[in-house]
């Protein structure tokens, strides 16, 4: 794998609400070290970083306007010169501009980290595939949480991790260690 100079790493929902305890357990404890681990790794190579930020409709929702859920976990404030994108939808190509940022920017190759992975994380890498951008997914530079099926069958966070994984690998995306990157960027 080789990585553009100006591959875009795009860092989903990093808000202080991800935190809250009604979200209940998740998989992948080491998540955040290996997304900033990915930031530092962009923000030294002056690589373009674009941080998503949710603002849900929903009142109930840990991302709800004018409450602390909404804003950036500090290590994951922008730095002057990034990009900050607001949504209101999982996907963050849907009514954004993030396709014409990286369009008029030229890149081409999008790497995707954030919460959730079955949800914000798989909804904008299948767009970005589907766009025609070369989307890379760090299998441990995100993570989800414990839920239930359609059938309300329980399943686990690290079992619903993998299905969203495997749903984009090949097809949408490619998915990868945080170390494989690291060591391609060069």
């Amino acid at each position: 794998m080789k990585f553009d100079n100006k591959a875009a790493l795009v860092i989903i929902d990093m808000q202080q609400g991800i935190n809250h305890p009604k979200l209940g357990r998740r998989n992948n404890p080491d998540a955040e070290q290996n997304m900033l681990a990915l930031l530092e790794a962009w923000r030294d190579s002056q690589r373009t970083v674009i941080h998503v930020r949710h603002f849900s409709r929903s009142p109930d929702s840990v991302f709800w306007p004018q409450q602390s859920g909404v804003e950036f976990q500090p290590e994951f404030l922008p730095h002057e010169g990034e990009g900050e994108l607001h949504k209101q939808v999982p996907d963050a190509f849907c009514h954004s501009a993030l396709e014409g940022w990286l369009r008029a920017d030229g890149i081409r190759q999008v790497v995707i980290v954030g919460v959730v992975t079955h949800n914000s994380v798989e909804s904008t890498a299948r767009t970005g595939g589907n766009l025609g951008f070369d989307v890379i997914v760090p299998h441990d530079a995100c993570y989800t949480f414990d839920g239930a099926d359609f059938f309300g069958q329980p399943r686990r966070a690290e079992d619903i991790h993998a299905m969203s994984l495997a749903n984009l690998h090949g097809e949408y995306a490619q998915v990868l260690g945080t170390e494989d990157i690291l060591r391609a960027l060069g």
